[in-house]
């Protein structure tokens, strides 16, 4: 075989296990889970609901499609549907693949909440629900 062709296929094989390493190391870093949250939380503040829904997992899309989706982050979560601030104060790795994020957040109304986003990996990370309550410090 040429010496050509074998070098190239070993450049291939080693690009290819550096990508499997760190897929694998972002699956087990709980602050790579926050980036999700934070683009979501931006494609909010831009009324792009189209790509907000794109962060969510295949269990939310399976649940809402995309209008819905908007209706309900509009309804139920109108700080996190309208935030004007947002600061990632604790991410957690449960176990591989599934990551807790916790959020402050202020809404466009001056409401502070306190967001907790569970996270799952389906091929990078994906917001799999959150859980909100009031939050009275300062934001």
């Amino acid at each position: 075989m040429n010496r050509g062709v074998v070098g190239l296929a070993g450049l291939l094989t080693l690009l290819l296990c550096a990508g499997a390493a760190w897929a694998q190391a972002d699956r087990t870093d709980p602050k790579t889970a926050a980036d999700p949250i934070v683009k979501q939380l931006e494609a909010f503040r831009r009324n792009d609901f189209d790509t907000a829904f794109t962060f969510a997992s295949g269990t939310i899309q399976a649940q809402f499609d995309r209008q819905d989706f908007e209706t309900m982050v509009r309804r139920g979560y109108p700080e996190i549907a309208r935030s004007t601030f947002a600061a990632v104060t604790r991410t957690e790795l449960e176990a591989p693949g599934l990551a807790y994020v916790t959020v402050k957040i202020r809404g466009a109304t001056g409401q502070g909440i306190e967001a907790l986003y569970e996270m799952v990996w389906e091929d990078g990370w994906k917001i799999n629900g959150v859980a909100t309550r009031p939050d009275g410090g300062v934001i």
